[in-house]
């Protein structure tokens, strides 16, 4: 039952758990310690518990004087002598002799845990070590009765278990948490057989050295939620009086319901804007509002004025007078930054490398985004004037950031859409307070998408991932793209406003646009499967869905997704996160935010590299924000 917060409640219990201590291949009756192993949440730990079976008792009188696993094994002593390992050298019996048998019983908690190691195949029965962060391991666990899947299962609710890129017997550990996707980056460069010359490879070419680590980390997460494909490891036979054991391949296997259907809405006309302003102008019912511009999009007449709500300039809150008020200030506020460029000489941009290299990379960005459109079109077009000085402007109001190749496309539609330079500005700041890490020099917020989108993927269409991973693309690094300018370059133009617009409303939950790049994976999926594509051949087959998808297509099947997702009662915990069902559980020693580094203005997130042992495909279908634009715009 439930116990108060002093007293320990157990969530797992299973006898049958021996340790060996004997290195013989047939264990005599004395080299064998029955024992019973339990996991127990108490107060806010949850611990590993095992004990010799004489001592087992109450399952809720467990006492908790947790040994010492900070060193080597907890239970050696320098003085007593040791066995030949033989049939297992390395992990499969205890390396003393020890007495009194009650001096065996140990305690650890799970956030103490590096890795788990797993039994060969083959043998009588499977077995588990557990390596403690500090680097000590504990007593080999022997499951005479079988139970690893279960207490593997019940460990995967409180941690990610993840496969080892180096080591197919050996799991690493890491917390349900943000942090451990940059764990598994971290860990990545102590796999890396060049480690020593990451970090100066990482400065000069960060992109290409994080894209080669990709295909590294891959196995992180194809361990945290899906059983290896048959054949990876042979069954353990089985153990008797359980359920056959499958070795240690089966972590969390999540069976998804149907998927249910959805239909998209029309937009939402000015008409029915209109009914939701009250009296003073304030808008009413706004989480009503807002469903319906996630379920429909907004008609073109709306989007002007519903655009400076969505993007955080307006208050869904304020009255006509406070917008008014607030709109003033933020133009003096506006102007005040813009002077503070549009002020310094010739000469002084000449001893101002930082400025100069933004006004030039801003120059030439502005003079190829968006020009088959008519609002940009034309040598001496006052758009793009106004997209240059916005720009500028904002490498003012963001130092830190500056400017990087891609914030054009984005503040293009919402130049085309608000059309006031003011305006426009403030509305294009809402929208980079959502993707603003995409752009720091560090790269994390992008790696850590990808880790989601691959995550959210693993749970969605295993087989896709399989097949991915077999050609060396399941790093997903074709997706680079569209999450680093929110599909800016996928869809025509008229569609970019519309997606935009939904995936501003916050709903569903966080993340949408993760499950927009879900659904047109999906639709592509046949295609990529059955066609026998390389890396290359998919990566070019990506960059060639450009113009050609629908976006209430795409909309209605991310919105499906995300309901199979939300209906299935046991959805991993990290993949809830990812999805808004639970908060975000905070990291146990939080990292300072990343700082973008603002001393290389000509910076630029090229295309990631093509995968390694595989021709290079023209430049034209490998960069990630070409220099010629090939969407075709309406006005």
């Amino acid at each position: 039952g439930e116990g108060s917060p002093e007293s320990p409640r157990v969530v797992f219990e299973k006898g049958g758990v021996y340790l060996h201590t004997s290195a013989k291949k047939h264990q005599d009756p004395d080299s064998l310690i029955a024992g019973v192993i339990r996991v127990v949440e108490k107060d806010s730990d949850v611990l590993l518990h095992w004990v010799p079976v004489e001592e087992a008792g109450d399952s809720t009188q467990i006492l908790f004087s947790k040994k010492d696993v900070s060193g080597g094994d907890s239970c050696t002593s320098e003085d007593e002598p040791t066995f030949d390992p033989g049939y297992e050298p390395d992990w499969a019996v205890i390396s003393t002799v020890r007495s009194p048998r009650g001096s065996w019983a140990f305690s650890v908690s799970l956030g103490e845990l590096k890795s788990i190691r797993r039994s060969k195949p083959g043998l009588s029965w499977a077995y588990l070590v557990l390596v403690t962060q500090a680097g000590g391991s504990l007593p080999a666990l022997h499951f005479h009765r079988g139970g690893t899947r279960a207490l593997l299962r019940v460990l995967s609710r409180y941690l990610l278990l993840a496969s080892s890129p180096q080591d197919s017997r050996l799991y690493l550990v890491f917390p349900h948490d943000s942090s451990a996707l940059s764990s598994s980056f971290h860990h990545l460069q102590l796999f890396d057989q060049d480690s020593s010359n990451v970090v100066s490879r990482f400065l000069q070419d960060p992109y290409s050295t994080t894209f080669s680590s990709f295909s590294r980390v891959t196995n992180f997460f194809r361990g945290a939620l899906q059983p290896h494909p048959e054949g990876a490891s042979p069954d353990l036979p089985p153990p008797p009086d359980d359920e056959p054991e499958p070795g240690f391949e089966v972590i969390s296997c999540v069976e998804l319901g149907p998927r249910p259907a959805v239909e998209r809405a029309p937009p939402v006309t000015e008409e029915e804007w209109t009914h939701h302003v009250g009296p003073e102008g304030r808008l009413q019912e706004v989480p009503v509002l807002k469903a319906r511009i996630f379920s429909g999009g907004l008609s073109p007449g709306l989007r002007r004025d519903a655009w400076k709500f969505l993007l955080g300039y307006l208050s869904w809150e304020g009255s006509a007078e406070e917008h008014k008020a607030h709109v003033r200030k933020k133009t003096d506020e506006y102007f005040r930054m813009k002077l503070q460029w549009k002020s310094v000489s010739p000469e002084q941009e000449r001893r101002n490398s930082l400025l100069h290299g933004y006004r030039s990379l801003i120059e030439r960005d502005v003079s190829r985004t968006d020009r088959t459109n008519k609002f940009y079109e034309g040598p001496e077009n006052p758009g793009l004037g106004l997209l240059n000085d916005i720009l500028l402007t904002y490498c003012m109001y963001h130092f830190d950031l500056g400017y990087v190749q891609g914030m054009s496309d984005l503040l293009s539609p919402i130049l085309y859409v608000i059309q006031n330079e003011v305006d426009a500005f403030w509305c294009f700041c809402g929208f980079m307070e959502l993707v603003h890490g995409n752009f720091e020099e560090s790269q994390e917020t992008m790696k850590r998408q990808l880790g989601q989108l691959l995550l959210l993927l693993r749970v969605l269409d295993p087989p896709l991932c399989d097949f991915l991973d077999s050609q060396d693309s399941g790093s997903l690094c074709f997706c680079f793209r569209w999450l680093l300018i929110w599909f800016k370059r996928e869809f025509p133009f008229p569609d970019v406003l519309r997606l935009w617009e939904v995936l501003w409303t916050g709903l569903p939950g966080p993340n949408l646009h993760l499950l927009v790049a879900c659904a047109i994976l999906d639709m592509e999926r046949d295609t990529l499967m059955l066609s026998g594509f390389g890396s290359n051949e998919i990566l070019k087959h990506i960059n060639e869905l450009t113009m050609k998808l629908s976006v209430e297509d795409v909309l209605t099947r991310a919105e499906a997704l995300y309901r199979q997702l939300t209906t299935c009662p046991e959805l991993p915990h990290n993949v809830q996160e990812v999805l808004g069902l639970v908060p975000p559980t905070e990291p146990r020693s939080p990292s300072p935010p990343a700082s973008p580094l603002p001393l290389s203005p000509t910076r630029a997130p090229p295309a990631p590299p093509p995968p390694e042992d595989t021709a290079p495909q023209p430049d034209s279908s490998l960069e990630i924000l070409p220099e010629e634009e090939e969407e075709s715009a309406e006005s």
